[in-house]
């Protein structure tokens, strides 16, 4: 197992970093999980996200559930934020960076302006998920099923079969913990020190619990969690989490 590089925790799970992230290495990379759900690999100046889920809220509305549609300009609003602190030349979806096939009919016009913004400055990248088979052309980057980069692989559903290096999304694991003595439910990332998965990034997305079946069949041993707070990531062993709630998907 490749070990993890993780800063020193208070007793409360605190890292003493004070800019909120945890840097740890997988199969080699040394990678840095910031508290908005994205990863960066400085090596690479490569910045990560998933589970975008555009268009989610149009989606619904189109089918008589009145969510409000402002989910896109706030993911948006989200990931050029990251993007800005983070300054990468590659950008990397994980798959399902659109709720459906039709979000570009549905999408603002301000939008697709900002994605296509977006997409032209960087080398971007849509890893196809189930949700997004086939991005629309109209948004700009380039479509692959996954990548591999170096001892890194990126795809959308982690492949219980998978090596080392594996980097995944799909689930958009959850966990309750207890954070400065309350119990506390939010998103995170999972990671063994061989695989990594990713929290959802969108703004409309739910979350499955790590303890459920579909993610501990990809973590069946020891693994941790990086609990995304309001700005900043907590680190915690699987020992450490309370038993799960029902979590809506």
């Amino acid at each position: 197992m490749v070990a993890l590089l993780l800063p020193r925790l208070d007793r409360n799970g605190t890292p003493f970093d004070s800019t909120g992230m945890i840097d740890f290495t997988l199969n080699g990379a040394t990678l840095l999980a910031d508290p908005s759900g994205a990863l960066f690999w400085p090596e690479r100046r490569m910045l990560v996200v998933s589970d975008l889920h555009f268009e989610k809220g149009s989606a619904f509305a189109a089918r008589g559930v009145p969510l409000p549609p402002y989910d896109t300009a706030a993911s948006l609003g989200r990931l050029e934020a990251v993007i800005a602190r983070h300054r990468p030349e590659t950008v990397i979806c994980l798959g399902d960076s659109f709720h459906d096939q039709g979000a570009p009919e549905r999408a603002s016009a301000d939008a697709l302006t900002r994605v296509r913004a977006l997409t032209a400055r960087h080398d971007w990248i849509w890893i196809a998920g189930n949700h997004d088979p086939e991005p629309d052309p109209v948004w700009g980057g380039r479509t692959l099923p996954q990548t591999v980069l170096g001892p890194l692989v990126f795809r959308h559903e982690a492949v219980e079969t998978a090596g080392a290096g594996e980097i995944s999304g799909h689930y958009h694991p959850k966990a309750r913990v207890r954070l400065r003595g309350r119990s506390a439910s939010g998103q995170c990332f999972v990671t063994d020190g061989n695989r990594l998965m990713m929290p959802s990034f969108g703004a409309f997305t739910g979350g499955l619990d790590v303890t459920s079946p579909e993610i501990r069949r990809l973590f069946p041993r020891r693994f941790e969690i990086l609990f995304l707070g309001p700005d900043r990531l907590y680190r915690f062993p699987n020992s450490a989490l309370l038993p799960s709630r029902v979590l809506a998907v």
